[in-house]
């Protein structure tokens, strides 16, 4: 018998959207630094994606710095009605694969009226801060996110890498309705946040969902994956959408191949046994 999951969740109570959506931070350089190699390729990822009914796209101000937000623009808008595109502030670059945390006020004002001028929106569905800022009050953070929402620039906030007690603060002063934290089937460390949002309807979005560092799991993936005709990351994001239903996922890559491969995904069938089997390879729990 095959565990069934529900395709759409409803993000703030009035954005729904399919549990499959789209990363867009591999379409930018290396080191998510800079252009993409292939800026037509880019381009065509990301209209295949809405093509295949990918209605969520998470970018950053930070992914290029600005590049991935530009190229959505380039390749979407105008956008296609019910597409929610979703994007952080919080992080700076300096190079590639540096990524210093300001979440400061005074930056996040800038990182957000810059998102919204790339975007070509007048509002963001989705704003997330990426990372709480140890230099700064994490209140101020909230009460910029607070007051942006109050002037309509912003629509619903998420948070990034927190735990259950970040949660709870920052729902003290504003409605939280997504979180986005590194989880997988080989690394749960959040486990604990994924059921705080599940009990509270709160959407989870797991970035870096195939974390491979267990290799006796990646093994049995593996045999799973090719007694259903599937890759080892098609049985990860399968995983995931039968796990809890308050997931969405983000798969990204700058490659139309990779893109439809990911999107398989959600065809790909788990029986009960195969959930029990994966529940136990978790590296990090």
């Amino acid at each position: 018998m095959s565990a069934s999951f529900k395709e759409t969740f409803t993000i703030g109570g009035d954005l729904i959207v399919n549990r499959l959506g789209y990363g867009a931070m591999r379409v930018t350089g290396e080191g998510i630094w800079g252009p993409p190699k292939d800026k037509a390729e880019a381009i065509r990822v990301l209209q295949r994606a809405v093509e295949l009914g990918v209605n969520f796209i998470d970018t950053a101000d930070s992914y290029g710095p600005y590049v991935s937000e530009e190229l959505i623009a380039e390749a979407l808008h105008p956008y296609k009605n019910g597409l929610v595109i979703a994007t952080k502030g919080g992080l700076t670059r300096t190079g590639p694969n540096q990524w210093p945390i300001n979440s400061h006020p005074d930056h996040l004002k800038e990182a957000l009226e810059g998102s919204l001028k790339r975007l070509k929106l007048e509002q963001i569905d989705l704003y997330q801060l990426h990372r709480i800022d140890p230099n700064v009050p994490f209140e101020d953070s909230l009460a910029f996110l607070k007051k942006a929402q109050q002037e309509g620039k912003i629509k619903h906030i998420g948070l990034s890498e927190v735990s259950v007690a970040d949660i709870k603060k920052a729902q003290q002063f504003v409605e939280i309705v997504s979180i986005q934290n590194m989880y997988s089937v080989d690394n749960r460390k959040w486990e604990a946040e994924l059921q705080f949002c599940a009990e509270n309807n709160i959407a989870f979005i797991p970035w870096f969902p195939l974390n491979g560092g267990n290799e006796e799991g990646m093994k049995k993936m593996d045999e799973l994956a090719q007694k259903k005709n599937a890759t080892v990351h098609q049985i990860a994001l399968s995983w995931l959408l039968h796990h809890s239903p308050n997931i969405l996922l983000i798969p990204g890559t700058s490659s139309v191949k990779h893109l439809e491969e990911n999107m398989k995904a959600a065809s790909v069938e788990l029986t009960a046994a195969d959930m029990e089997e994966l529940e136990s390879l978790s590296a990090v729990q």
